[in-house]
């Protein structure tokens, strides 16, 4: 064998550890944009996200109230904040926190349980199958017309660029399910074979 085949063999092999990573990477994002959810700017700024939904706006006291009480990310603006209180952004923003840290410790409890460790990855799944229906549901997922020539659809806005990444976790969801239902099906071959002896 040569070198290059050497080389081929070894990077076939990566498989194990990228699904090893996507789980950390997964978990991470699950974690870090959870723990967000109880800042305000964070909820703030998934206000358009929730309020035009149509499976999540009721969750808010006044859904259709929401553009005239945006703030930008660092922005204290007390009134707005009081309105966002009112409506109970906050209060969901934290359901919806508590939420996505559980789904990131479960992904991340494959490590000794590979149970929970696939319950995670098909919530992993199916979190960014809700996000990716806010390009659909949401106006400021696209560039709104403000003068410029490019606005409205392909031109993704700031936020409709982070929902298009969802894409990825999507894909990353899968190969963590296909990868925790093997072992779950080993463990479940092994335990049969240990109780025939």
């Amino acid at each position: 064998m040569n070198r290059i085949d050497t080389l081929l063999l070894r990077l076939g092999k990566l498989d194990t550890l990228g699904t090893h990573l996507l789980r950390i990477g997964v978990a991470i994002i699950f974690l870090w944009i959870g723990a967000l959810k109880f800042v305000p700017y964070e909820a703030d700024s998934i206000t358009p996200f929730v309020a035009n939904s149509p499976v999540m706006s009721f969750f808010y006291a006044h859904p259709e109230g929401y553009q005239a009480h945006l703030t930008h990310e660092g922005q204290l603006d007390p009134v707005k904040r009081d309105w966002q209180t009112a409506n109970n952004t906050y209060r969901f923003s934290q359901g919806l926190g508590t939420v996505e840290i559980l789904i990131g410790l479960l992904v991340l409890s494959y490590a000794w349980s590979r149970r929970f460790g696939l319950a995670g990855s098909i919530l992993a799944f199916l979190t960014p199958l809700v996000t990716l229906s806010f390009l659909f549901t949401t106006p400021e997922a696209w560039v709104g017309n403000l003068g410029d020539a490019q606005f409205g659809f392909p031109y993704l806005s700031g936020g409709g660029r982070l929902v298009l990444k969802d894409i990825l976790m999507l894909a990353a969801g899968i190969v963590m399910i296909s990868d925790s239902a093997r072992a779950v099906l080993k463990e479940r071959i092994q335990g049969l074979g240990s109780v025939q002896q």
